[in-house]
């Protein structure tokens, strides 16, 4: 049974004075470590695959570290929520069992951990300061973040009594449920729904193809890639206008108004920024860390993110291509990086 129960996160506090969105962006370009702590001290562990606002304003990961925040203790890999403007960390719990996740305003933190036997996805409101615990699964879950905590997307997979899947949806003018089914897909379905919660694209593991649905007529438009060939989607951009997806040692971008795709090809695609202009690649072929390129898709130009070997996820980059953020072991991206561990830094670019 799926349920919802209210909860405490644990060691949720912010580290030092001020905390909060304010101020201008002042952010120089070049490249700066994120994964600090307030006063510049560096990871003594290290830190897991980052993301980034639309607004580049804030940063959430996770790390092992414990002296990001004062008077942390833990052994287990906690979240940490960075305020680039103040440089103010801001601490939660775990161990999470995926990548964490903000909202597109910046305002809810969602992340996957063990809640007893279960799976469960935690959300913070780091203004008014409510969380809750969605237990979602006795095995796994994935979830995907809109604009706030009324547009999210959960996966649901089941033991009994067939290994099949669902999509749980919020309605974006209710907030309640909705659930898509899929039937027989024992395969990851990598739910990515669009800031505004209209639509929402998923893979079906089992066909390899990526479905795209909408809101409005609740509708499923089904394979998007085209027949007969096998695809796996990395991302839909915020804004709800593209989806990337992988198809043979090619990136398509798929427009969704018009229903047709542009193929970039030899590369590896990771991410997209919220308006589906800017895309971030690897190398074709891609299977660990590697050199992370910004492509802007309207003039076909490239920008080196960073030409040491370096991992992204979804949400990387900000709207207007302007920051990326990754994670990477190079110890000459900024001067005086000696703790030997993985770091998540910031490329600014405009």
């Amino acid at each position: 049974m799926i349920c919802v129960v209210t909860a405490v996160l644990p060691g949720a506090a912010w580290a030092g004075p001020g905390g909060g969105v304010g101020g201008a962006d002042v952010r120089s370009v070049g490249v700066e470590r994120v994964s600090v702590a307030a006063d510049g001290t560096q990871a003594n562990d290290d830190s897991a695959q980052a993301s980034i606002t639309p607004a580049g304003d804030r940063v959430v990961f996770s790390s092992y570290a414990n002296n990001l925040t004062p008077g942390n203790t833990g052994r287990n890999d906690r979240v940490f929520v960075r305020d680039l403007a103040t440089g103010q960390n801001r601490q939660f719990g775990g161990p999470t069992m995926a990548p964490p996740m903000l909202s597109s305003d910046g305002q809810v933190l969602a992340y996957l951990a063990p809640r007893f036997d279960s799976t469960a996805l935690y959300q913070n409101h780091l203004s008014l300061g409510w969380s809750s615990a969605y237990t979602c699964s006795l095995l796994t879950c994935e979830a995907s973040m809109g604009a706030s905590e009324r547009h999210q997307a959960i996966t649901v997979r089941f033991r009994y009594p067939e290994t099949n899947q669902r999509v749980e949806v919020r309605r974006p003018d209710t907030g309640e449920l909705q659930t898509i089914d899929i039937i027989h897909n024992t395969a990851s379905i990598r739910p990515s729904i669009s800031g505004d919660g209209t639509r929402l694209a998923y893979q079906d593991g089992g066909e390899q193809d990526i479905l795209l649905w909408d809101w409005a007529d609740n509708t499923v438009v089904y394979p998007i890639e085209g027949s007969g060939r096998a695809a796996e989607l990395v991302q839909l951009s915020d804004d709800g206008s593209k989806i990337v997806y992988l198809s043979g040692p090619d990136t398509y971008v798929h427009d969704v108004a018009s229903g047709t795709a542009v193929q970039v090809s030899g590369v590896k695609g990771v991410a997209i920024d919220p308006t589906g202009r800017y895309l971030l690649h690897t190398p074709s072929g891609t299977t660990g860390p590697a050199p992370l390129t910004l492509r802007d898709l309207e003039t076909g130009t490239d920008e080196t993110v960073t030409d040491r070997p370096a991992t992204a996820g979804i949400d990387a980059v900000s709207a207007d291509g302007r920051h990326v953020i990754f994670r990477s072991t190079a110890e000459d991206l900024v001067p005086d990086d000696t703790n030997g561990k993985a770091d998540i830094f910031l490329r600014t670019l405009r």
